[in-house]
């Protein structure tokens, strides 16, 4: 049992929101000068590789894409990635790097688990260390995590290059941008983070797993490998991705409370700083900020909520606020704030266990998914995701003042407001659709873990994580079985490249236009109206599309709880 917040922890949350907010600029800032090929201070020290990378590939970065083109790069580039990571996984027990001579991966389960990494999803149907080798760790999960949280940043700056050019007919180089990423941004983050981490003592090892003596006399195997710097990129990469089955509510994953705030500030620290970047790269700081405005406070709304539902006495329990399933090493308030960031990001990684939230914090987890992953979101998939929906927001303000929609120049048509419906429809078809069938089918049900209200929440989470591309797991679930393998393989790719594909057509579309200067009667897009009307927006859908689903799952479970039901 756990007293309610105390001042160490308000102030603890309070310096991480701040700080959050102060590294903003600074880091969105660095990022503009990297993504538009100005001179940075990594240039010196890390220049060489980007040139040396263009050469072995035979890739000229200054020469231009079609948004078409650069979408079937993306693809292409996916598909291959896909493709090696299932290979790794299937002839792993051949492979070196296997000291604790896992098996190879069975077929559902690799597919699934290459699915999951390619799309930035990391859900793991699997507990790593008694799963994959170090190999595959490294060169499978670890690559992918770089790559897939590199193809979020690429699609989002092929998309603001549309917002910016006039009357162009391309997009950007998919090359150039995803090295430029990889190399000055990516790897350099995560290569201080592994250094912290490790000194914290997050295991970065290759030796086998040793045998320790219980006290029960009985032999017990110590899982090791090369941890840290998967955990890096896992957090810098808005991956989630955990090298451990319990994630980073695994000693070895978060030893300390110093670790476990470096990895809470790296889920956070780029998706919201790519926003600033966004306003410097169109010209218009203040655009940025309306928009990171806009997420900061849907972000703390449900964090408030969340906080407040944990706090409360239970009447299920006797009135008492039980620690069950929380970070017993942190408290109740980091293991809150890593679900809520966890959540509004597509990092997926966990400090506790969301199944045993209460009905109303693990409600506010699965509504931050089932958003769409728009309120910061991934690197750069957030934002895009985002922008769609300040699109529809334009498009509506157009409506109700009787003139074309217009958004930094570019008339919003008919066009660009098809194709955000269908990125905004797909994810949520797949959640509503694949959950329903497991509701209906033994197999979906064989899988749960509670019934009632409770087992529903379960499958909603799923679904809204693997197709919003999160990785998280309400924690009751069984999801390494048949249908929830290839249903998850399934939605996971509609829930990423159905979005990326219609975000890079109205990129092309955007960029073939001209911008018109503003007028009189143009709807301003910064300011807090603006923030108030894309707020509206963005949780109208969500509300209008998943309320029954909600109210038959965490809202009746609240209610049933204050009368002493459990499930």
């Amino acid at each position: 049992m756990e007293e309610p917040v105390s001042s160490r922890e308000f102030g603890q949350l309070i310096f991480f929101l701040v700080l959050l907010i102060g590294l903003t600029p600074f880091i969105g800032g660095w990022m503009a000068r990297v993504f538009k090929g100005e001179r940075h201070f990594l240039q010196v020290p890390l220049g060489w590789m980007e040139k040396l990378i263009y050469r072995l590939g035979g890739v000229d970065p200054t020469e231009e894409m079609s948004w078409w083109q650069y979408a079937k790069i993306v693809l292409a580039f996916n598909l291959i990635g896909f493709l090696a990571l299932l290979g790794l996984q299937l002839t792993q027990a051949w492979l070196p790097l296997n000291p604790a001579g896992q098996s190879n991966v069975e077929l559902g389960l690799a597919v699934n688990t290459a699915a999951s990494f390619v799309t930035n999803t990391n859900w793991q149907a699997y507990s790593g260390e008694n799963t994959m080798s170090y190999l595959t760790q490294m060169m499978g999960l670890g690559v992918q995590n770089f790559f897939s949280a590199a193809t979020g940043i690429v699609v989002l700056l092929a998309l603001i290059r549309g917002l910016t050019r006039k009357t162009s007919t391309t997009v950007g180089n998919f090359w150039a941008d995803l090295v430029r990423t990889s190399v000055y941004v990516l790897l350099p983050l995560c290569f201080i983070l592994a250094l912290a981490l490790a000194s914290q003592g997050v295991v970065q090892t290759f030796s086998a797993y040793p045998t320790a003596t219980t006290l029960e006399g009985a032999s017990q195997q110590i899982p090791l490998g090369p941890a840290a710097s998967q955990i890096a990129i896992k957090q810098i990469g808005t991956n989630g991705g955990g090298f451990f089955g319990q994630n980073s509510a695994h000693p070895f994953e978060n030893p300390t409370p110093l670790s476990n705030f470096l990895e809470l500030l790296a889920i956070l620290l780029l998706p919201a700083a790519i926003v600033y970047t966004y306003g410097v790269m169109v010209g218009d700081r203040r655009q940025g900020w309306s928009i990171y405005w806009a997420m900061f406070v849907i972000f703390i709304a449900g964090l408030g909520v969340a906080l407040w539902a944990e706090y409360q006495p239970n009447p299920a329990m006797d009135s008492l606020n039980w620690m069950e399933g929380k970070e017993v090493r942190f408290g109740t308030m980091n293991s809150v704030l890593w679900a809520c960031a966890t959540t509004v990001t597509s990092n997926g990684s966990v400090n506790a266990m969301h199944d045993s939230l209460s009905p109303l914090a693990g409600g506010v987890a699965m509504f931050n998914l089932l958003l769409g992953e728009c309120v910061f979101g991934g690197i750069g998939t957030g934002l895009y995701t985002m922008l769609l929906f300040v699109i529809i927001t334009v498009f509506l303000a157009g409506l109700m003042v009787g003139r074309t929609p217009e958004y930094l120049g570019k008339k919003i048509e008919a066009f660009e407001v098809k194709m955000s419906m269908i990125a905004v429809i797909a994810p949520s078809a797949c959640v509503l659709i694949f959950s329903a069938l497991a509701c209906y089918l033994t197999a979906g049900r064989a899988a749960l873990g509670n019934n009632g209200p409770h087992g529903l929440s379960e499958i909603l989470y799923a679904f809204a994580s693997m197709s919003n591309n999160n990785g998280s797991a309400f924690g009751g679930l069984s999801a390494n079985t048949t249908y929830y393998l290839w249903a998850g393989s399934v939605a996971m790719l509609i829930g990423r490249f159905a979005v990326i594909i219609p975000v890079l057509a109205i990129a092309g579309s955007l960029a073939a236009k001209k911008i018109t200067p503003p007028s009189p009667g143009t709807f301003p897009t910064t300011g807090p109206l603006f923030v108030v009307l894309l707020i509206s927006v963005v949780l109208i859908v969500g509300v209008l599309t998943f309320f029954p689903a909600l109210s038959l799952g965490p809202l009746i479970e609240h209610l049933l709880m204050q009368t002493g039901h459990t499930f």
